[in-house]
This record gives structure tokens, C-alpha cells and sequence, in this order.
């Protein structure tokens, strides 16, 4: 099976703007590939003049706030470090695997890789002048912050162009919807980094390589 991949648009956030950012974009990928009966909910973002779609389904919303605080988890050990969510969309088929028994196998036909690089808030320092007044002399002014937070809105927006991009340029390799009931017509899985990076990078490999060797599912 041909499995389509999207690598996103780096964008750098600081830690109180992840949830805004991961909500408006795994809501996006989703709803745009819900293909079921969904009933669209817009919301607006509280940080940014954005506002994105939702599949107006409980089930969905509860998954991706639970996925996104456990990713909040991983980056609060992680400081400094760069990170990547993977969203992916795949099937389950019965495979005959001998005379008398099938197993289920995993087909994954879409992965989008969500990158963030968590930025650390600067510290700021303060001193007193010769009137007793305590002075900011940090490089973190309103200022700047307001240029910053105006920078990732536009990359934010430009991300968001790429996922209809690819949504409405990559279409052939999505199987024939199959007959089940609810908003989400196929399942989807969403990655966060584990405690070990390089069992998240393992882990990614392995999916990159499901292409060719399903995974079996007992």
C-alpha cells in the first residue's frame, strides 16, 4: 500500500502557545480527513487571529487534549530540545496467515509529522536605577514579544495552506471508505516522543517501514 507522507513546517512556539498551535493543526489534519457525517464547529484561537474547524465530535476533542498533554509532559523534561508529533491515518484488514487462522494487520496509508521547537522563555533581569526604580533590562519587551507572536501567526497560517495543499493534491492513495459508523471514517493514532528520543525515532522507522510490512495486530 502506498502511504503518503507530510512533513510540516517547523514552527517555533513558546510553552504556553502549544496547546492553541497542536489543537489548530491535529483538529485541521483530522477534520479534513474525518470523510464521515461531521458537523463543523469553528473555533477561535485564544493567542491567534485564526480560526480552524473542528469535527464536532466529543470523542475526537477528548484524544487529541489528552495526546497534547501528554506531549506538554514530554517537552517540561525535555527542554531545549526539538520535537515532532506523528499523525496517522491508517486500515485494518483480515489476513489468512495459514489454513486455519487470520490475523488482523495494520495499513497505514497517511502519516503528517507535526514540528515544534519549544522555545524557553528568557529570563528576565532587573536593577535599580539611582531613583530607587526597578528597571527591566531584559530583551524580552512587549515589543518584541508582539513582533514574535505576530511571525508565528503568518507561519502558523502558511502551515495550515500546506495541509489543504496536500489534503486536496494527494487523494489517490486513500482507500475506498469503508462502512462504519461515527465521524472519523478510519482510525488514526496520534505519537508523541516517549521518555527515550531514540525508541520515538525507532518507533517512527518502524512506521515508515509498515509501507511494505504491515504491522500485525493480535
Amino acid at each position: 500500500m502506498n502511504c503518503e507522507v507530510c512533513h510540516l513546517k517547523e514552527l517555533e512556539v513558546e510553552h504556553y502557545e502549544i496547546r492553541d498551535v497542536l489543537r489548530c493543526l491535529l483538529h485541521t489534519i483530522i477534520f479534513h480527513r474525518a470523510l464521515g457525517l461531521v458537523r463543523p464547529k469553528e473555533i477561535d484561537l485564544e493567542l491567534f487571529e485564526i480560526t480552524y474547524v473542528q469535527c464536532g465530535d466529543q470523542e475526537v476533542e477528548k484524544k487529541i487534549d489528552e495526546k497534547i498533554e501528554q506531549f506538554i509532559g514530554w517537552v517540561e523534561k525535555h527542554p531545549n530540545k526539538k520535537s515532532q508529533i506523528c499523525l496517522s491515518f491508517y486500515e485494518v484488514k483480515n489476513k489468512q496467515v495459514s489454513w486455519f487462522s487470520k490475523q488482523m494487520e495494520r495499513l497505514d496509508w497517511e502519516h503528517w509529522y507535526i514540528n515544534l521547537n519549544v522555545a524557553q522563555q528568557p529570563k528576565v533581569h532587573s536593577v535599580k536605577s539611582h531613583n530607587s526604580k526597578v528597571v527591566d533590562t531584559g530583551e524580552n519587551t512587549l515589543e518584541e514579544r508582539s513582533i514574535r507572536r505576530a511571525s508565528l501567526e503568518a507561519s502558523l497560517r502558511d502551515v495550515l495552506f500546506q495541509i489543504i495543499r496536500f489534503v486536496n493534491d494527494k487523494k489517490e492513495h486513500v482507500p475506498p471508505i469503508p462502512k462504519r459508523e461515527g465521524v472519523i471514517s478510519f482510525p488514526y493514532e496520534i505519537a508523541i516522543p516517549s521518555s527515550s528520543d531514540s525508541s520515538f525515532g525507532m518507533d517512527m522507522i518502524k512506521r515508515m517501514l509498515q509501507t511494505g510490512h504491515p504491522t500485525m495486530l493480535s
